[in-house]
């Protein structure tokens, strides 16, 4: 690194000269930077506000396209005794449901057994419903070892065994984990001595409802059991009814008393769906459309900074003249937005008349559900999906004009670097340059002095007094 003296030489102040020179150089090229990037972030900015509320406006229209929230059922009737639900195949109407008993879990309960003392040897067959599985007994397996056994088996899917011990001893206690007559336990035993429905060794655990009853049966399995209508009655090996009614499940809570009032449910439509997916459309759209105005204004207050941008007046335009298409729906049926009650005034605000919708859905809800949805979801929620997604996909239009103005920004990085590189070797050639001269002044001022001194030393020159 080389020192320099600036201004020995010449008494120039070469500092200050280089650094005006390369500021007046590096000031214009820094202005230009600074306002193309002030204009890009404001770019990205505004698009990138308009397609969030794009989306908005896309996904308040996607819901009116879903079949599945048309025609739904709203139930009332829940009670302590029953609760209920529904579906689409429900028709509308009124029952009385009366809960005559709870399913039950089958219990059986064994004789008493002292802790350690074998049982007996041989092999149990347990079964409750579809389920059954062996559990091999040794000579010397106590109760609790038979619990175990029954518990970890692969096979097992539908009893549980636990141990109750009391006064006179340990008592194996089983339980179908099934509810309903189907489910009972039986209990088959392959006894060493060959009697298997003895009072002896293994045999001291068999059970069958239909007969041999070793163990005893603490709660019978039995099925739930409901009377509609106070004349039709139905059974349920567990406590829910689905499909007794056409589209209702009916869940028993609790058997009636006499004196209980019977469970009365009903069943009606429910399409508040539209007014709700509509009511959101409008309130997305009126956001969209406020935004719109404030980006592309133009006029004496000032202009937006998206005002005259071709994206701005064409996605505003496609979207005005999609929400006033009408659809034609076939058998010389067509409907609209305006036709369900979606209103414009002057300004191009949104409103919903809900009692022009109203009528629409109580005159034919299908049709209603056939223009947003479609015969096969290609209706107008569809069709509005598909022109929001050129604009607001990944590799939309609106992303595609983000991403390229974002890789502008980042080439303006690299501007300001050659920019900087550019001025560093500037300075460093104008302090070269002031560095020469002021090296040449220095040697000229000195030649100066050398020839005036010798000057004055010569014979016949008349040195003036000052």
């Amino acid at each position: 690194m080389s020192i320099t003296f600036n201004g020995l030489g010449s008494g120039l102040a070469v500092s200050d000269i280089v650094d005006a020179l390369v500021n007046a150089e590096q000031a214009p090229a820094e202005a230009r930077l600074n306002t193309t990037e002030s204009k890009l972030t404001t770019d990205i900015s505004a698009v990138g506000a308009l397609k969030s509320a794009l989306e908005k406006v896309q996904t308040s229209m996607e819901a009116l396209g879903d079949s599945d929230k048309y025609q739904q059922r709203s139930t009332s009737g829940n009670d302590d005794f029953i609760s209920i639900s529904a579906d689409q195949d429900a028709q509308p109407g009124g029952y009385d449901v009366k809960v005559n008993n709870l399913a039950t879990e089958h219990k059986i309960l064994s004789q008493a057994f002292d802790a350690d003392t074998a049982v007996g040897q041989g092999t149990m067959t347990l079964t409750s419903g579809d389920n059954s599985f062996d559990i091999e007994v040794s000579d010397t397996a106590t109760l609790s070892e038979i619990r175990d056994a029954i518990n970890d088996s692969n096979d097992n899917d539908s009893i549980n065994a636990t141990i109750i011990t009391d006064d006179s001893g340990q008592h194996l206690v089983m339980s179908a984990k099934n509810s309903g007559a189907e489910n009972e336990i039986k209990i088959e035993i392959a006894d060493i001595d060959g009697n298997n429905t003895d009072v002896n060794g293994l045999s001291r655990l068999a059970f069958d409802s239909a007969g041999v009853q070793n163990t005893s049966e603490i709660i019978a399995a039995t099925d739930a059991s409901i009377t509609i209508d106070g004349s039709l009655t139905v059974s349920s090996s567990s406590n829910e009814f689905a499909g007794v009614i056409d589209g209702i499940t009916i869940t028993a809570k609790k058997p009636h008393d006499t004196d209980d009032d019977i469970s009365d449910i009903s069943v009606t439509e429910n399409n508040n769906n539209i007014k709700a997916g509509l009511n959101s459309f409008i309130t997305s759209y009126n956001e969209l459309l406020e935004l719109s105005n404030n980006l592309g204004a133009s006029g004496e207050s000032g202009a937006g900074v998206m005002a005259g941008d071709s994206l701005l007046r064409g996605v505003m335009s496609k979207l005005r003249s999609e929400i006033t298409e009408s659809v034609d729906l076939g058998d010389g049926n067509s409907l609209s937005l305006s036709q369900l009650g979606v209103e414009t005034d002057r300004y191009g605000v949104l409103t919903l008349n809900t009692e022009t919708l109203d009528e629409q859905i109580d005159a034919d809800v299908n049709l209603v559900q056939q223009f947003f949805v479609g015969d096969d979801d290609d209706g107008f929620a569809q069709s509005f999906d598909e022109l929001m997604s050129f604009y607001t996909d990944s590799d939309g239009i609106i992303q595609n004009r983000i991403d390229s103005k974002t890789n502008q920004l980042d080439d303006l990085d690299d501007d300001r670097l050659d920019l900087a590189s550019k001025m560093e070797s500037l300075s460093s050639r104008l302090y070269a340059q002031y560095n020469a001269m002021d090296l040449l002044v220095a040697s000229l001022n000195n030649t100066s002095s050398y020839v005036q001194a010798q000057l004055e030393n010569m014979p016949g020159v008349v040195r003036q007094s000052n």
